[in-house]
């Protein structure tokens, strides 16, 4: 069980401010790609908010953290602007890749994030490189990679974290497993019965936690940050979450067969990671329920604020369209 009394308010409630950020973020997003007015593919992360949140609140800003395909609670979680992430989203020159990466290319180096991919498990070799480069350079900057349970199954995640544990790398491997790799159930893919029983195979600590309660993964992942500055080298952990909607929005017109119950879903609703929270503080009395309605209402002001930007921002010129590349593929002579 988390300890709610160890840590102090205002980091308690910036965990639910950044969590409702990402819900009412997401929530705002599914209306839009309904409207027409976000085009291509969108992955929602409502449901697992408390996992990157958690893990993020434990890093600092000099830290660093790549995401994957579902990628907009990462950057949120991590202390990036709603404004340059909704801005993105829309194509627009204001977006943190300035309207060129879309929804699964979310980078802001300023507060570390270096970048998220739609290609399965491949941002996890691009952490353990930074990682590396923080031991070359004699500084204690850590690597967090957020990966989902179908990309522990990738070759490049074994090798990566093989690699890690070789040259103890300060490096967290933090699999977000939110039971389905698209449809496919983690417990008829994956041989352990726990995607952090993998750990044992590379002799470095492996931990299941509660990926509902942003909390107990604040908790577990100081832990291993301070095992990584220490030189102890990289972590496993196994955020066990849920994720609400289907795997991209719009899914469910392409798979019509069911993949999950009814029933389980709603199961796991009863354990929203929001709700969680706000309970932990009304019940220890840190917060009262009019602070965290104030919170929330002043959340979705930040929103609205946030989509406003978005439509009024320009679309890159394109004549911008070579820029911020290693070369220009069009010689210009």
């Amino acid at each position: 069980m988390a300890d709610v009394k160890a840590l102090n308010k205002a980091l308690l409630m910036e965990m639910l401010r950044r969590m409702l950020l990402i819900r009412r973020f997401e929530e705002e997003v599914v209306r839009l790609a309904e409207r027409g007015e976000i085009v291509g593919a969108a992955h929602s992360y409502i449901g697992e908010e408390a996992v990157a949140v958690g893990a993020c609140l434990a890093l600092r800003d000099d830290d660093y953290m790549t995401g994957n395909h579902r990628s907009h609670g990462h950057p949120i979680a991590k202390g990036g602007q709603v404004q340059k992430a909704m801005a993105e989203l829309f194509g627009k020159r204001t977006g943190f890749c300035k309207g060129k990466g879309g929804s699964m290319h979310l980078a802001d180096f300023s507060v570390g994030i270096l970048g998220e991919s739609g290609i399965l498990g491949s941002s996890i070799p691009t952490a353990v490189g930074a990682a590396l480069g923080s031991k070359l350079q004699g500084n204690d900057r850590v690597a967090v990679a957020f990966f989902g349970d179908g990309a522990s199954n990738e070759g490049v995640f074994h090798e990566s974290i093989n690699l890690a544990a070789i040259w103890k790398l300060p490096v967290i491997f933090l699999c977000e497993n939110n039971q389905y790799a698209v449809t496919s159930s983690f417990k008829t893919m994956v041989a352990t019965e726990n995607i952090s029983d993998r750990a044992a195979g590379y002799d470095i600590p492996g931990v299941l936690v509660d990926g509902q309660d942003a909390i107990a993964m604040y908790e577990v992942v100081s832990e291993a940050v301070a095992r990584a500055r220490a030189g102890q080298g990289p972590s496993l952990i196994e955020g066990r979450t849920y994720r609400y909607l289907d795997h991209s929005l719009g899914l469910s017109r392409i798979v019509r067969a069911p993949y999950r119950t009814e029933e389980e879903v709603e199961v796991w609703k009863q354990r929203d990671p929001i709700t969680i929270h706000q309970q932990q503080l009304l019940s220890h009395g840190i917060a009262t329920q009019v602070e965290m309605d104030q919170m929330d209402a002043q959340v979705l002001q930040e929103i609205e604020a946030a989509v406003e930007f978005a439509r009024q921002s320009p679309y890159p010129d394109p004549a911008e369209l070579f820029e911020d590349m290693f070369a220009n593929p069009i010689p210009l002579e």
